[in-house]
C-alpha cells in the first residue's frame, strides 16, 4: 500500500489525482517522491504500460527542455552506431518488461520511452534509471548525469549517484 500523504503529494506535483500507484519508486535526499511504479492497467482496465512515470514538477520540466534540445535524436542515432550501446539499452527494455510482466503481463513487448530501438520520451528514461539505479538504462543515466549538473536540481538528486 501506498501511504495516504505520498499520494497527495503526488497529486499536488502532477496536477491530479494519481491514478494505478503501487509504490513510489524513487524519492528525492529530501524525502518527496519523485517517480512512482504505475499499474500495468489501470483501475478502469485500460492498458498503461509506463510502469515508472515520473512525478516530481522539477525533474519532468528538465526533462522536457532537454528533449527540445535535439538529444533524444542524437541518443537514437547513437543507438544506431554503437552496438555495445545498443545491447545495453535492450537489456534496459528486457529489465523494463519484465518487472511489468511480474506486477501483470499486458501481453505486448511494447515498454516505453521509444525503447529498444529509440529515444521517443526522456521522462520514462529518467524515471527508470531513478527507480532501478545506475547502470540498468544507460541512456536515463546520461539524462540524470546531465541533471545533476544543475543547481537547481541539487535537492531534487543525488548528485554522487548520477
Amino acid at each position: 500500500m501506498v501511504d495516504h500523504a505520498d499520494l497527495e503529494v503526488v497529486a499536488r506535483q502532477l496536477g491530479r489525482e494519481p491514478r494505478g500507484v503501487l509504490e513510489i519508486s524513487y524519492r528525492c535526499p529530501n524525502g518527496e517522491p519523485a517517480v512512482v511504479k504505475t499499474a500495468p492497467r489501470l483501475p478502469d482496465g485500460t492498458p498503461f504500460p509506463t510502469l515508472y512515470y515520473l512525478t516530481h514538477p522539477a525533474l519532468t520540466s528538465a526533462a522536457s527542455r532537454l528533449e527540445t534540445t535535439g538529444l533524444m535524436r542524437e541518443m537514437t542515432e547513437r543507438l544506431c552506431n554503437d552496438p555495445d550501446l545498443a545491447a545495453h539499452y535492450r537489456r534496459a527494455h528486457e529489465s523494463y518488461l519484465a518487472d511489468r510482466d511480474a506486477v501483470e503481463p499486458l501481453g505486448t513487448t511494447f515498454s516505453a520511452g521509444g525503447m529498444p530501438d529509440r529515444v521517443k520520451c526522456l521522462h520514462v528514461l529518467v524515471a527508470h534509471s531513478l527507480a532501478k539505479g545506475p547502470g540498468v538504462n544507460p541512456l536515463g543515466d546520461e539524462v540524470l548525469a546531465l541533471l545533476a549538473a544543475e543547481p537547481a536540481l541539487a535537492t531534487v538528486l543525488d548528485a554522487e549517484q548520477w
